[in-house]
């Protein structure tokens, strides 16, 4: 499984277990719900650091657990 593919997983999976639909996770991370959806669908292969840390944070875990 490729690496974006482990960060759209991870990403949906945490948000589930959280109980956040996708537009709220994005207005927890301050990001925009189509950067999101896009990186949730593994649409968007590289999405910023900046943007990696706001949606680690947003849902408590570290970018490394994000991405792993």
């Amino acid at each position: 499984m490729s690496n974006n593919q482990n960060l759209a997983n991870n990403i949906k999976k945490l948000r589930e277990a959280k109980g956040l639909s996708q537009e709220k996770l994005a207005r927890l991370a301050d990001v925009a719900n189509n950067t999101l959806i896009k990186m949730e669908s593994g649409e968007n292969q590289n999405p910023t650091l900046d943007t990696l840390k706001k949606v680690a944070k947003a849902l408590g875990v570290s970018i490394e657990e994000l991405i792993k």
